[in-house]
């Protein structure tokens, strides 16, 4: 019996000493390189704040931090595999209003749920939506290129990122408002799809201020208004969806990141504050104002915060785009 006690006493104390491994090991974190998944192909908007922040959320951690982009089904290829993850800290994903939230309604076989699989770490920036069309394009201002979508949807061709992605789902929105059913043609990533518009191989799209600015100043694409109540600092001149004739068309889009779930709270406390000192740094901020990104507040940056506006963007695009899959 003796014997049987001893060991029972030395698995209880290993057992407790196990137990004490994973908080050690989240309080030392990171002890080596942070993989980023970005769900869109490089040069698009979400792999363009990614790698602006996480460069100086890098030099706060001591550790690198590598951005893997994986493109397919509208973000959701690669947020699939976040979510299977190790939840350890080192594999993250730069989620947005596409992956964590429009995804749900628009993939009725979704292999996650953005609130069930995923912790939220910190809102990075948020993102405008424009309505751009090619530089040819016919109409001269909001309202003649209503018109003319109207006049000829049969023979519109709508380019976005993919089913779920910000550009699909807002471009959907507009299609709602507007009460009209262009010719989708997705492409992997908003970069690619941006391309095309350059190119003049698709009519217009609903984009990410981010994405869109370069092309805009420098006449490649056409902008007819920002969907957003104000008018942008960085396209002073450009006219809000209201001011030009289109209020009830209403789209900002948001960039996150998100660990898999059960990812230690020491870890995801760190990566919290590593993402809130990048925003407050000068430089970084020049460059997502730049961009037009909106930059947000100290009281949006926690966790919880993140958690309700995912919440609440679920509800939303249900709302707007269950009808559409119907």
């Amino acid at each position: 019996m003796r014997s049987f006690s001893r060991i029972l006493a030395a698995v209880a104390a290993l057992a407790g000493a196990a137990g004490l491994v994973a908080p050690a090991r989240a309080q030392d974190y990171p002890t080596r390189t942070i993989t980023m998944i970005v769900p869109f192909a490089a040069g698009g908007p979400t792999d363009v704040v990614a790698r602006i922040v996480t460069a100086h959320m890098a030099q706060t951690l001591g550790q690198s931090i590598i951005i893997e982009n994986v493109v397919g089904a509208g973000g959701t290829t690669a947020t699939t595999r976040a979510a299977r993850a190790a939840n350890d800290g080192y594999t993250l994903i730069t989620g947005h209003m596409g992956t964590h939230a429009a995804a749900v309604p628009l993939y009725p076989k979704l292999a996650y749920h953005p609130e069930k699989d995923f912790e939220p770490v910190g809102l990075l920036a948020g993102t405008p939506i424009l309505i751009l069309a090619k530089k040819d394009f016919p109409a001269k201002d909001l309202k003649e290129f209503i018109a003319y979508v109207k006049a000829n949807t049969d023979r519109m061709n709508m380019a976005h990122a993919g089913v779920g992605s910000v550009s699909y789902s807002s471009c959907e929105l507009l299609s709602s408002v507007l009460d009209i059913k262009p010719v989708g043609v997705p492409f992997n990533g908003t970069g690619p799809a941006m391309n095309a518009l350059v190119g003049g191989q698709v009519d217009y799209m609903c984009d990410q201020i981010v994405n869109a600015v370069p092309q805009i100043n420098g006449g490649t694409i056409k902008a007819y208004a920002v969907a957003t109540p104000e008018r942008n600092p960085s396209l002073p001149n450009l006219p809000t969806t209201a001011e030009a004739g289109l209020p009830a068309y209403q789209a900002s889009a948001w960039n996150a990141i998100f660990a898999p779930k059960g990812t230690p709270a020491p870890v995801l406390a760190k990566l919290n504050a590593a993402i809130s000192k990048a925003l407050d740094d000068e430089n970084v901020r020049k460059r997502l104002l730049e961009l037009g990104s909106d930059i947000p507040k100290a009281e949006a940056r926690t966790q919880a915060a993140l958690a309700a506006l995912m919440k609440s963007e679920i509800e939303k695009w249900s709302a707007v785009l269950k009808p559409a899959t119907n």
